[in-house]
């Protein structure tokens, strides 16, 4: 009888384990999602357990403190680390933009060598009804 005690109460102390351990990742999950900053306390006070309790929970404490410290970088509105735009994709982006400021030049400088080749024309042959235009520096 008293084997058979023991083994409830330890099958009893595991499962209260697993319900903790399974408050406190969904209390992370929401944080990260709602993009709040995450902190023992926080993760403590919304998944209802003790912060010391996290603590001593090596992978869970581990994941407090990354996405503690991921959201300490950022100074604007706190981003969900899953939503945050990569180092691939900015470097993308800034390619994409790169490329496009580069056709833009390209293109004010033929749309310029038009305009002067217009108005070198204009003097060539001046028309008594022309009057004087005058273009400032771009």
């Amino acid at each position: 009888m008293r084997r058979e005690h023991h083994a409830h109460l330890a099958d009893a102390a595991r499962q209260r384990h697993e319900l903790t351990r399974a408050k406190a990742v969904q209390a992370l999950r929401e944080l990260d999602r709602a993009g709040t900053a995450v902190t023992f306390e926080k993760v403590a006070r919304d998944a209802g357990i003790s912060r010391s309790w996290l603590y001593t929970e090596p992978d869970i404490r581990a994941e407090i403190e990354r996405l503690r410290d991921a959201t300490r970088r950022t100074t604007t509105t706190l981003v969900p680390v899953s939503q945050r735009a990569s180092d691939t994709s900015l470097r993308a982006r800034l390619d994409a933009v790169l490329e496009r400021n580069r056709k833009l030049a390209e293109e004010n400088q033929r749309l310029r060598r038009q305009l002067a080749h217009a108005l070198g024309e204009g003097r060539e042959s001046p028309s008594p009804h022309r009057s004087s235009i005058t273009i400032e520096p771009c």
